[in-house]
Parts: C-alpha cells; structure tokens; sequence
C-alpha cells in the first residue's frame, strides 16, 4: 500500500525555481529541508518537489487539477509570460486539459473536470482528507 506520493522537478537554479513555482501555485513552499530544494504540498500527502538539478528532457507532464481552466491559464500566460496553450476535450473523457512547460522544460499541465457534480465530488474529498 501506499500512503504519499511527492513528485520532483529539476531546476537549474533553484532560487529561480522556488520564486517560478511559487508564483505558478501563488504561494510559498510548504517546506525547505535544505539548500537547492524547496516542497509545496498540493493536496494531502501529494507534494510537489523542486530540486537544483538538470531538468529532465521528455519528462511529464505533470498536470495540476484547478476548478477553472481557462481562469487559470489566463492567470499563468499573464504572472508567468508562458506561452498560450491550447485545452483539450473529447466525448469521452470527463476533464478538459492543456499543458504547458515550465523556463526549464518540465512539462506541466492544467486539467479540470467538465461535470460541476464530479468537479464538487474531488473538492469534497480533498476537504475530507485535510480534516483526516
């Protein structure tokens, strides 16, 4: 069983990094156990890593659930400068999506549940988890 997952992405330089990512997740890390590494804790017991290191290259992405995506992306293409992304949807899959990449090449993305009932169904267990 398993019971967290944390998630690393390499940076060249971590200062850089640390103030990239807190801008993207609009606040400061969780935890800095040490030099050339900060953690931010998406949800509970999911933690987003950015380490001084290469970046990996075809690596990701790692996508981000948010409760408005266009919202989202106006904010990140506006705070960030990234790049306009295109969102995706098809019939069949019950999220729309779109990925971006951080200065450094790690892939990310944005996804958000189309039904308002699945989209209040996953804020719901978050919140139950946080209370856990």
């Amino acid at each position: 069983m398993f019971n967290e997952v944390t998630v690393q992405i390499r940076v060249p330089d971590v200062k850089e990094g640390q103030k990239w990512y807190e801008t993207l997740l609009n606040r400061a890390p969780d935890f800095i156990p040490h030099e050339g590494f900060a953690e931010w804790e998406l949800i509970p017991k999911c933690w987003l890593q950015v380490a001084e290191g290469t970046p990996a290259n075809e690596s990701g992405p790692i996508r981000l659930g948010v409760i408005n995506i266009e919202e989202m992306r106006e904010r990140l293409v506006t705070e960030l400068k990234i790049e306009q992304f295109e969102l995706c949807s098809r019939e069949e899959v019950p999220v729309k999506w779109g990925t971006f990449s951080d200065p450094w090449g790690n892939r990310l993305g944005l996804f958000e549940y189309v039904s308002e009932d699945d989209k209040n169904e996953r804020i719901e267990a978050v919140l139950r988890k946080k209370r856990v």
